[in-house]
């Protein structure tokens, strides 16, 4: 296939951006997204012009590094799929391209498609830890689980902290992010005493590191590539109400 590719390039956090068209030729339909960037990569730097900078790590659709907007979607037109596991095949010959970084006021570009995400690690260090009691681990089926709750904290435990929830979301919400990292441990006995705690300090990071507030509108599950449940928010803002009425010893709370 031949493509046309708009690329955002941007050369440092103050400096002013711009996409560049480029051509790439012969791309293999069996190629990944990052390996047709590779490609394209290779043919920039023996032509002497500078590599586009993009982030990538496992390649295996865990680690969550691989951050892109591919035609105006995060990761791409495939649902449920890394940028790093969605294939040329998606794509025709003679298609255009557009790639960006993701775009968000708590995720600053640092160069060309790399952000930074780093407000997502502010906020699991708020509250994204449990009690660890010293001595011998306790027996694996010692403290019950009920299935339901088990199915879901697993559920939400799939976040890989991608940040395509907060491109995706025209407000630029991390909500989905903070309610999944809530939820797999809200969930668990292991998580209770920090429960209360956890979500108001958690909570509080989002909003203090620049993240906007959740109007419910759904981008966030949709563009989601883990297929984390829009429910997690309504469970986080469950949580976070009681704990904010614990917070101010309502009675009868």
């Amino acid at each position: 296939m031949n493509l046309t590719l708009r690329i955002w390039r941007q050369q440092g956090p103050e400096d002013k951006g711009r996409m560049v068209t480029y051509q790439v030729e012969d791309v293999s339909p069996d190629m990944s997204f990052l390996e047709m960037l590779d490609v394209l990569n290779e043919r920039l730097i023996l032509a002497g012009e500078e590599p586009i900078a993009f982030d990538h790590d496992c390649r295996e659709g865990i680690c969550g590094m691989c951050s892109l907007m591919i035609n105006g979607e995060a990761h791409g037109p495939q649902r449920g799929t890394t940028a790093c596991q969605l294939h040329m095949r998606q794509f025709s010959d003679g298609d255009t391209i557009d790639i960006e970084p993701w775009r968000a006021r708590a995720f600053p570009v640092v160069k060309d498609l790399v952000v930074n995400r780093n407000a997502f690690d502010r906020i699991i260090a708020a509250g994204g830890y449990v009690t660890a009691p010293t001595g011998s681990a306790p027996e694996a089926h010692a403290t019950p689980v009920a299935k339901a709750n088990a199915d879901a904290a697993f559920e939400s435990a799939a976040c890989i902290g991608c940040g395509a929830c907060v491109a995706a979301c025209p407000n630029g919400s991390g909500m989905l992010f903070t309610a999944a990292k809530i939820t797999q441990l809200s969930l668990l006995p292991q998580g209770q005493p920090e429960r209360y705690t956890r979500v108001i300090g958690m909570v509080d990071a989002h909003d203090e590191a620049g993240f906007g507030g959740c109007t419910n509108i759904g981008e966030c599950a949709a563009a989601c590539p883990k297929g984390i449940p829009l429910s997690n928010i309504g469970r986080l803002n469950r949580d976070y109400l009681k704990a904010s009425a614990l917070r101010a010893g309502t009675p009868g709370s």
